[in-house]
């Protein structure tokens, strides 16, 4: 306990010293990484949903012991119908490893959307300094609600309440469509 206690604090002095992280209301960058098999994860294809964005890394236990608890978040949310998505963003680890590691933990955290961050892009377009594991929670409409550093147990109960106020917020409207240019009459 007073060792997770003592890396909050750590985390939480090392992310203020790194670059400014979003605040809360801010648009978040699009990008979220790609899947194991390529494809591109973007925030506008989870709109309508409370999307919980975690960076981890093999090496780090604390996002190891987080990492279940989301998908438990995530697996309740799906049995139950609500509208929420975990994305779990690998932090500048070699592509062997990822796979790997995503290989293994699917069958055991499912429901759970796993992309990859090789050279740590990602994370500083959050603002954040590479603490890990960091958590950014993103409304329904896609704007960021929180972000939070490091890991606790303590914090188990305070966060589920917190997702599950985002998750009784009102559906946003649906993304507007790219209006294709008209041209203009001579």
């Amino acid at each position: 306990m007073k060792k997770a206690l003592l890396f909050v604090c750590i985390a939480l002095v090392c992310n203020c010293l790194g670059a400014k992280s979003l605040p809360p209301g801010a648009t978040p960058p699009g990008d979220l990484g790609k899947t194991l098999d390529g494809q591109d994860m973007r925030v506008s294809a989870l709109h309508g949903k409370v999307v919980v964005i975690s960076f981890w890394a093999t090496w780090c236990g604390y996002c190891m012991k987080e990492m279940p608890v989301l998908a438990g978040l995530q697996s309740t949310a799906m049995e139950r119908g609500y509208p929420l998505q975990v994305v779990e963003i690998n932090y500048e680890e070699d592509h062997r490893v990822f796979s790997r590691a995503t290989h293994l933990l699917m069958p055991k955290l499912p429901g759970l959307i796993m992309t990859w961050d090789r050279t740590g892009a990602l994370n500083k377009s959050f603002g954040l300094s590479g603490t890990l594991p960091t958590m950014i929670l993103l409304h329904r409409d896609g704007t960021v609600a929180a972000i939070h550093v490091g890991y606790d147990e303590d914090m188990l109960n305070p966060l589920a309440a917190e997702i599950t106020k985002l998750m009784n917020e009102p559906a946003p409207p649906p993304l507007a469509a790219v209006a294709s240019p008209v041209p203009s009459a001579h």
